[in-house]
């Protein structure tokens, strides 16, 4: 009896050191941007919620430093990357991203999203959305502009900052935010815009962070959700975003599968999860941009005091794909004279 309990006891240690070894063998890379897997963003939330799922497999991030930095990364590497998904690009780099031939279709139920725009993309799932916006410091500006007329005449003392659209996703949306706005009258609106620009940063958290909430100007590019984190986390309403009545540039945040994953299934799975209340209720305050699932009651109350976003700007995947390179060289004419 006692060979036999031995013998069992090897067998039951050798399941285990199988079923670890599985465990470690079902790991899904997921490429996405700095502050989406920091430890104040939503990625350890979401680590902890989806391996709570799916049991016998991890949750790997990999942190890069913007959407543009995932997509050149990705395309970098090709079919021999390790990254099972990347999470973070966004609707202005969708046509580029699909052209690549890299990513597969998701096979997600998109059912449940509850987005600004119409969604049609069998490879690309949204998590969030969000709309381009100046944010600015009321105790320092009482008064902010209230269009991009108005803020590309103001006088040389209202000083702004903001992103490059070669290495920052608000830097793009900005660039793509004022030609919607202009049209091919976008280059002169720089011209005049320039005396205003106080500095042109690489990323967002150095602008906002390092510069902005120290003072560096009271007016700087990000998000019309920007004001919901001071709110609801710092308690002040001193930081709140400037409403244009030309509207707002929609972002919607996206994330898709690679057709090299060695974890499709998982990969797939987790696509999915992306939908899932779980999911969805981290963002409003961590990656603070609005769900792109209806989440009820779970929306922090402050996100009813934003600005509306009239009318809603974007242009279409393919044409920012056509002219991102074009637009990108005119705008870095007007910015270096």
């Amino acid at each position: 009896m006692h060979h036999c309990s031995v013998r069992a006891g090897l067998f039951g240690l050798g399941l285990l050191l199988a079923t670890a070894g599985h465990a470690a063998d079902r790991e899904l890379v997921v490429y996405t941007y700095d502050s989406f897997a920091s430890e104040w963003g939503p990625g350890p939330k979401v680590k902890a919620a989806f391996e709570a799922e799916c049991g016998d497999c991890s949750l790997r991030f990999v942190a890069l430093d913007s959407s543009a930095g995932i997509l050149n990364r990705v395309q970098l590497e090709g079919k021999g990357s390790e990254a099972d998904i990347v999470l973070g690009l966004d609707t202005n780099l969708m046509a580029e991203a699909e052209a690549s031939g890299l990513l597969a279709d998701s096979g997600a139920d998109l059912s449940a999203l509850d987005l600004p725009v119409e969604w049609q993309s069998d490879i690309f799932v949204p998590y969030d959305y969000g709309y381009f916006a100046f944010i600015y410091d009321s105790e320092k500006l009482p008064e902010p502009p209230a269009s991009f007329d108005e803020l590309i005449n103001a006088p040389d003392d209202l000083q702004v900052i903001i992103t490059d659209p070669r290495t920052s996703t608000p830097g793009l949306g900005l660039m793509l935010w004022m030609k919607a706005v202009y049209g091919d009258k976008a280059n002169a609106a720089w011209e005049k815009f320039s005396d205003n620009i106080l500095t042109v940063t690489k990323g967002w958290s150095e602008a906002y962070f390092s510069l902005f909430m120290n003072g560096e100007a009271p007016m700087v590019l990000s998000y019309s959700t920007s004001p919901a984190y001071h709110m609801a986390i710092d308690k002040t309403d001193r930081y709140q975003a400037a409403r244009f009545s030309d509207g707002h540039y929609l972002q919607v945040e996206v994330a898709a599968l690679l057709k090299s994953s060695d974890e499709p299934e998982l990969g797939r799975q987790f696509l999915q999860f992306m939908l899932d209340e779980r999911f969805q209720r981290e963002l409003p305050l961590t990656n603070v941009m609005y769900p792109a699932t209806d989440i009820g009651d779970a929306l922090p109350a402050v996100f009813s005091r934003l600005i509306d976003p009239e009318p809603v700007l974007q242009f279409q995947p393919e044409e920012i794909r056509a002219n991102r390179k074009l637009w990108i060289d005119e705008w870095l004419g007007v910015m270096s004279r």
